[in-house]
């Protein structure tokens, strides 16, 4: 199985030279994305529209292969928590948030996450590796075949998961194709969106490779802030993140906005004077700010804002013109909170270990 090809890691333009490579015409693929995204078939001895030699040649090169579940938990309020086994003892999560509108799954992009932001459970996991497409393109085929058969559906895809998806782009990029691709998943741009803790490089490429929302992870209005919570802030700092932003917004025929989220941290960074700030920095910007009420997890220190300071840093906003709503905590009994997700990560870094010493 190792030496095959999981076809779950091509997008369309992939599985047409990967036929044409084996003789075949490109309405290949469309027979075979339809089987795997439509029909939630796997087996190709079940594809009685491929020729016989065909599927006989792809058992012997190819497999469609989906990473082991390791458990499912359901919240109080609706709120569903995967946990997947990616090999070894690595172990990642993904969510699923039901709302009256729209379903939305969160996805990871890594196993574990190498920057370390210091109000993340993620971060304090460390990290292994990237993510292949076909394992982010897996989690939300399990999620599919676990809401679908319960009249459930996810309108939204969002990298909000484990890890930072713009230090795993080409992957990333490739799910995102296949995520608004009509042959398999079908999701309009504005219902996919990738969050980013400001990798300027990256951001600059994503905005001509992949027409989909784009979040910041900000949390702090000024450097010396964010060099404590984003230490990624140091090598990008604020105000090349910001042009970065511009880039986006001004790439492509289509309006863009942008997501800024903030986690609020309580006498950290939830003052008044630290909401003027953020008003100052987002001023003229196409953008909407998503306050965050932080999640605990047992390694942090930090404490969650008050519901008043929360409401005064969003009314100083909104008194500035600024697009602000605060986000409802969901899924907190099952660990499935925003900040979270903590999976299972052998990490390499080391950084656990420093942490725990």
């Amino acid at each position: 199985m190792q030496n095959k090809i999981n076809l779950l890691n091509l997008n369309q333009k992939a599985l047409d030279q990967f036929f044409n490579e084996l003789g075949e015409k490109s309405f290949r693929t469309k027979q075979l994305m339809k089987w795997i995204y439509k029909d939630h078939v796997f087996d190709f001895d079940q594809m009685l529209n491929l020729s016989k030699k065909l599927r006989e040649k792809l058992n012997e090169i190819a497999c469609i292969e989906f990473p082991e579940v390791v458990s499912k938990n359901h919240a109080l309020d609706g709120v569903i928590k995967w946990v997947i086994k990616t090999g070894g003892e690595n172990h990642i999560e993904m969510v699923y948030i039901p709302e009256k509108e729209r379903g939305t799954l969160c996805i990871s992009s890594q196993v574990g996450c190498a920057l370390a932001c210091t109000f993340c459970s993620t971060g304090y996991q460390g990290f292994n590796r990237n993510l292949s497409t076909a394992e982010m393109i897996a989690q939300v085929l399990i999620a599919n075949l676990h809401l679908n058969p319960v009249g459930k559906r996810i309108s939204n895809v969002v990298f909000m998961g484990m890890g930072e998806p713009m230090l795993n782009e080409e992957a990333v990029y490739s799910t995102c194709d296949l995520l608004l691709d009509d042959l398999s998943f079908g999701l309009s741009r504005r219902r996919v969106t990738i969050s980013s803790s400001g990798v300027v490089p990256a951001l600059e490429r994503m905005s001509e490779r992949v027409p989909v929302s784009l979040a910041i992870s900000l949390h702090a209005p000024n450097d010396a802030l964010r060099d404590e919570l984003v230490p990624i802030n140091k090598k990008y700092p604020i105000e090349a993140l910001m042009k970065a932003c511009d880039v986006y917004l001004n790439a492509g025929t289509q309006e863009r906005h942008i997501l800024f989220e903030y986690v609020m941290l309580k006498g950290v960074n939830d003052s008044s004077e630290h909401a003027q700030q953020l008003a100052k920095l987002l001023k003229g910007v196409s953008a909407k700010v998503n306050l965050i009420p932080f999640n605990p997890f047992p390694q942090s220190d930090y404490q969650t804002s008050s519901v008043r300071a929360i409401d005064n840093f969003q009314d100083i906003l909104s008194s500035k013109g600024i697009r602000t709503m605060t986000r409802r905590t969901r899924g907190e009994d099952v660990d499935a909170a925003c900040g979270q997700l903590a999976g299972k990560v052998q990490d390499k870094t080391k950084r656990s270990d420093a942490r725990r010493n």
